[in-house]
């Protein structure tokens, strides 16, 4: 779907990442991974919304695409509910939040993780990263790509929401 540009840079540093003996080294890559894994939902995120307003009217889907553009990495799943979904409509709202609890519910029993979390924690592993220069302690670089994996069902819970 979205997820292509930092599916291509995982894929790369997957190749020499977890053989990397420096921890500060692998820092750095944990948070580089997770600027590209929340940039990629962020755009993700618009795109899914401003080709619903399309769908619906293109002059809504202007309005959209104006709106949408000032994200600007506020996308925790508390900003999709109270700030994007309801302009939609409460309908797009509550479905979202049956969907996102649904898939949640299915993939823990699946994957034994929590989708919610791994999503939310990206992004606040990414803030620290940008925005503090705040290099990660505590998640390694496997934990931050699978958070990555286990994220992108909440981006496909919006676009499921979004038809």
């Amino acid at each position: 779907m979205h997820f292509k540009h930092a599916d291509d840079v995982i894929e790369h540093l997957d190749t020499f990442v977890p053989g990397l003996e420096d921890p500060l080294l692998r820092a750095k890559y944990v948070g580089f991974v997770t600027v590209a894994a929340v940039t990629v939902y962020e755009i993700a995120l618009k795109s899914v919304l401003i080709d619903f307003a399309t769908s619906q009217n293109k002059v809504f889907g202007t309005f959209a695409e104006a709106f949408f553009g000032r994200i600007n990495g506020r996308i925790r799943i508390e900003d999709i509910q109270k700030d994007y979904l309801k302009k939609f409509g409460v309908d797009y709202k509550t479905g979202f939040k049956e969907n996102l609890k649904q898939a949640a519910d299915v993939y823990l029993h699946a994957h034994k993780r929590d989708i919610v979390s791994s999503y939310e924690n990206l992004i606040t592993w990414r803030n620290d990263y940008a925005h503090e220069g705040t290099l990660n302690e505590t998640a390694t670089y496997e934990e931050v790509v699978q958070a990555y994996a286990d994220g992108k069902e909440v981006i496909r819970c919006l676009a499921g929401t979004m038809k």
